[in-house]
């Protein structure tokens, strides 16, 4: 029964948000990682948008 439940997809996902900014001269830039805490397995972003672009991904799956 375990490796049954094993093999199916998850209805939910869990990431940690990560959001910090650095600054440099007048120029200050965001960027994002979402990290899984099941898995430790990190997503890198340079972008809000890329970001959600990966969750949309992860939800039409």
């Amino acid at each position: 029964m375990m490796g049954l439940m094993k093999q199916k997809r998850p209805n939910y996902h869990s990431y940690l948000l990560r959001m910090w900014r650095t600054s440099e001269r007048e120029n200050t830039q965001w960027y994002f990682m979402l990290v899984n805490p099941h898995t430790g397995e990190r997503h890198s972003f340079v972008s809000l948008s890329e970001m959600v672009a990966f969750l949309q991904q992860m939800l039409a799956q």
